[in-house]
């Protein structure tokens, strides 16, 4: 064919051979790296004017008690962490509201920690609470944080997560709130002066305190090792609200020690008060987070600190069967979707909370003990014709026995 009577793309020139993609209009063509292109310059000139950023409204803002009523689909109990989560969620969408005015008042942020024994369900609140929000929000890990300069992720990977949750609109992420999880993770690892450096605990705490606070920070647009010739995304993080959470697994001692108790041993002492020594964790006070390992300075950026009960066998029993994404709702799900209708006993619900007591996981604990017992089911409902199942507690406890037996085999 000749070259003057190919169809060519009427942005950049090229014939229909020399691109992948032609789309031909009324009056013209245009090919699918520049219609690529166009979309970029259209998402960057709607940025540019304010449509990437969409106005809260007042009247379509969740209160307190409505943010609660949601959690409480998902997460059993833990009243106290809900309202706390709830009322600082509520108060920082107030803040990014706030007018200019006259008196110059302006409304500080309210940095929390909530503090609670593994399983009884730090991340699923900040999880749950992502569902509602309408504000970019990241989950992030303090475990691979690392002093800048040494082996692991920079502190500012924290808002690299953030900015990309936001599709890089800075604008967005920083109104947005980020949920720290394994705050513990980096304590000080020792009163005294090291040899070595504390480059995964103190110095990290360090690098956190002026992302809590708020200041302008330079962030690598894709995460990892900061370099010099790596140009970097400047955020501000005065308007970011930032939640913790961490297990501080052994800080029962800390508190005991401090109200003059024992956690265990026959040496009580006499008190004025009634202590439950149960849950200590209700006790929990800010000196008890210097004392485990937290220093002065970040505490006071945290100032709202709350704590998670610990699950006892009713909260463990609700939690198997009512949420919303319960296990049990889960696994009822999966054999549905292969035409099998799933039962379980009633008995087989007491027998997998007793069970999970005993490993004492808290929540974690049971999945795991429910896909000990379902697990040779689930091998083999898919080859079979079967159109029901129930789980007596016979099966139940012959699977966890088979269980047992096999890793003790295996060990």
């Amino acid at each position: 064919m000749d070259d003057r009577r190919k169809r060519r793309c009427s942005f950049c020139g090229r014939a229909e051979d020399e691109v992948g993609l032609l789309i031909t209009g009324m009056n013209g063509c245009i090919c699918n790296e520049c219609a690529a292109q166009a979309n970029e310059i259209v998402k960057e000139s709607m940025k540019k004017a304010g449509a990437g950023v969409p106005d809260l409204k007042w009247d379509e803002l969740p209160r307190p008690k409505e943010i609660k009523e949601f959690l409480d689909q998902y997460v059993i109990g833990q009243d106290d962490a809900k309202r706390y989560l709830s009322v600082a969620v509520y108060n920082h969408y107030k803040r990014l509201m706030q007018p200019r005015s006259a008196d110059d008042v302006e409304i500080e942020k309210s940095n929390i920690i909530m503090v609670g024994s593994t399983g009884t369900g730090k991340t699923l609140l900040a999880r749950s609470i992502a569902k509602l929000l309408k504000v970019p929000f990241t989950i992030v890990d303090a475990t691979v944080l690392t002093q800048a300069g040494y082996v692991g992720e920079d502190i500012e990977s924290i808002l690299s997560r953030l900015l990309q949750v936001a599709d890089y609109d800075v604008e967005q992420a920083e109104r947005g709130i980020v949920f720290i999880d394994e705050i513990d993770k980096i304590a000080r690892k020792g009163d005294n002066p090291s040899i070595t450096r504390d480059v995964s605990g103190e110095g990290v705490q360090q690098g956190l305190l002026k992302l809590l606070e708020g200041s302008v920070v330079n962030v690598p647009p894709q995460g990892g090792r900061k370099h010099p010739e790596q140009k970097f995304i400047q955020v501000n993080t005065q308007n970011i609200l930032f939640i913790c959470g961490g297990a501080f697994d052994g800080i029962e001692r800390k508190i005991a020690q401090r109200l003059n108790t024992h956690v265990v041993g026959y040496g009580a002492v006499k008190q004025t008060v009634q202590i439950d020594r149960g849950n200590l964790m209700q006790y929990i006070a800010p000196q008890d987070l210097k004392s485990f390992g937290l220093i002065p300075e970040i505490i006071g950026r945290l100032p709202v600190l709350t704590y998670l009960n610990p699950l006892d066998r009713t909260a463990l029993r609700n939690i198997l069967t009512e949420p919303k994404n319960s296990i049990v709702k889960q696994y009822i799900k999966l054999f549905e979707m292969d035409g099998v209708k799933l039962e379980f006993e009633p008995e087989v619900f007491d027998y997998i909370v007793d069970k999970a007591i005993e490993y004492k996981l808290g929540a974690r604990g049971l999945r795991s003990i429910v896909e000990s017992i379902m697990m040779d089911t689930m091998f083999e409902i898919p080859s079979q014709k079967a159109e029901s199942f129930i789980v007596t507690l016979d099966y139940a406890k012959q699977q966890m026995a088979k269980a047992n037996l096999s890793r003790l085999q295996t060990a």
